[in-house]
């Protein structure tokens, strides 16, 4: 399932099972996996089994989504993810990443950096807080969050490129830190433009991939 610019109502639906879907993007090369459990984003059930199933793809899953505390990332490591992502929690909360660095390590856990009007976006992008990009990136930093997934909001799903000048506010903010942009990637030259700014990790692409935009082969060279 995938939203534009985050809005609930706009969700549309790929595939009716997620596991199969998530081997058939492992079958097709890919080498990590980006989850959103919108159920508990947006305040609902956490789907623990079906994280449980996607990460039996064979290759490592990352998972965000209604993640506000370290039994919940404790519960979704333990269901087989690779890496947790904590949104509004780190957001109202920045030591709580910092303690579950601590508990699980700092390859194992991200934080997200959702930006709407300028501002860190929290209870599933319905809402802003208080802080900026870089305000949030500087105190996840001081943190030792080493890994941030960067999103502009109202590009999300839209597929008109990522916002360069917010993926490059956050890696000044915190050098140190591996970034992930993600919203908007609908081109190959959208993935191609990342090459020039610090501090970028890797992109997540959904809408073009499941809309075969690009295939997954053509993206990962892309971005090489």
């Amino acid at each position: 399932m995938r939203l534009h610019k985050g809005e609930r109502a706009s969700a549309k639906i790929y595939a009716e099972d997620p596991a199969a879907q998530a081997r058939a993007f492992a079958g097709e090369g890919e080498t990590v996996l980006h989850v959103v459990d919108l159920d508990a984003a947006f305040g609902g059930a956490r789907q623990l089994r079906a994280i449980e199933r996607i990460a039996g793809c064979g290759i490592p899953v990352q998972v965000g989504g209604g993640i506000r505390d370290l039994a919940a990332a404790r519960q979704t490591l333990e269901a087989g993810a690779a890496r947790i992502i904590f949104g509004t929690a780190a957001v109202e909360n920045p030591a709580l990443a910092g303690e579950a660095v601590e508990r699980f390590g700092a390859d194992r856990v991200a934080c997200g950096i959702d930006v709407k009007d300028g501002r860190a976006a929290v209870k599933g992008w319905t809402a802003q807080g208080s802080c900026t990009a870089a305000e949030l990136a500087q105190e996840l930093a001081a943190m030792n969050v080493s890994w941030l997934i960067v999103t502009a909001v109202s590009r999300d799903g839209t597929q008109q490129g990522f916002d360069l000048s917010l993926l490059r506010e956050v890696a000044e903010a915190a050098p140190h830190a591996k970034v992930v942009a993600s919203g908007g990637a609908g081109a190959l030259d959208h993935l191609r433009a990342l090459k020039g700014l610090p501090g970028i990790a890797g992109a997540i692409a959904g809408t073009a991939l499941y809309e075969r935009t690009f295939t997954l082969r053509e993206a990962q060279e892309a971005l090489c």
